[in-house]
This record gives structure tokens, sequence and C-alpha cells, in this order.
């Protein structure tokens, strides 16, 4: 069972890694950096400056670097524990595939996926009660995720269940947090 579900797997990267093009391999490999996302970062935390204040978008923010210090040792644990070949480096498939970008490290489970859904999952429990629109930051893990297929740096089962642990640990951190604001700043409704 294990196996046919891990060709499905190859199979879906072929595929999905097949659709690029040299022509946008540029805009992936921009897509994938964490630097070129500063503007939305900064964007978003403006934002939040703007509908909770100085002192609770401090306490954000060290929610925030607590949520991605956790998933992304949790992500390093798994990934060193089950020691999957990347795409890029396994030489069954990376003759076969586009490899844009190599990495030598392990590949189950996406950091990219885990770290992105993660702060995506926090933030909107945090703020969806300000904004209707919450749901569009799921789109940043989405692509954000989806470049490291198109790079051929991860399988579409290291993105899913990079989403599934960072949703689980950003709900986590979420209910931390709200635990700790409903105790030490009960005038702050969540």
């Amino acid at each position: 069972m294990l196996d046919q579900i891990l060709s499905l797997d190859t199979e879906l990267l072929i595929f999905l890694n097949g659709l690029g093009s040299e022509r946008y391999d540029g805009l992936w490999l921009t897509i994938t950096k964490q630097l070129y996302w500063t503007p939305f970062f900064l964007f978003l935390l403006f934002f939040i400056y703007k509908k909770l204040g100085g002192k609770q978008t401090l306490y954000f923010i060290l929610a925030i670097a607590v949520l991605i210090t956790f998933t992304d040792q949790a992500t390093n644990l798994f990934k060193n524990g089950f020691q999957r070949l990347r795409p890029c480096s396994n030489p069954e498939i990376n003759t076969i595939i586009r490899v844009v970008q190599s990495r030598s490290s392990f590949s189950f489970f996406s950091g990219h996926a885990s770290n992105s859904m993660a702060v995506a999952t926090f933030m909107y429990c945090v703020m969806h009660r300000h904004n209707k629109y919450g749901y569009m930051l799921f789109l940043w893990p989405l692509v954000f995720a989806y470049s490291r297929i198109y790079l051929g740096l991860h399988y579409p089962i290291d993105i899913l269940c990079g989403y599934l642990f960072g949703i689980f640990s950003g709900y986590l951190v979420f209910k931390i947090y709200q635990t700790v604001q409903k105790k030490y700043f009960p005038l702050f409704n969540f």
C-alpha cells in the first residue's frame, strides 16, 4: 500500500514538475525565497499593528517567532528521521524531471509548506474577526509550497504533510496564545 502511494506521489510530481518551462524558472526561483516576500510580511505587520496596537503586535510577533522555531525544528526532526531523498537527489527520477534547483538535505516533509501554513493558520485564527478576507492568507502557502515541486525539491506528499503539520502547529500555538491573552489581557477578546 505504501509503495503504491509513493509511486502515485512520484507520478504526480513528474506531471506537476513537467508543467514548468525555462521561461518561468526565474519567477519560481524568486517565489521560493523568503527574502522576496518581505514586502508582503511588512504589509501584514502594518495591518496587524493597526488592528491590535503596539503592545499586542509585539506579543503577536513573539508568538510567530515561537511558532516558526517549533515548526522548523519539528520539520528537521522528521526530515532526519525519514531521510527521504529529494526528487532532485533521487537517481531514479532526477534525470526525468526538471531540476531547477538542488539541495542535499532530505525531503519529507517540506519546511516551506509547514512554516508558511503554520503562520497563515495562526494569523487567520488571530485576525479573521478583523478582516473578512483573512482566508486569502492561505494563497501564500499554496503558491510558496508549489514552487518547491516546480523546482524539483519536494514531492506532493512532502507538501501535503507539511501543510497538515503547519495547520496543526499554527492552531496549537494560537490556542496557547489565546489562553495567555485571556489570562493576562482579559479585555482583549478573541
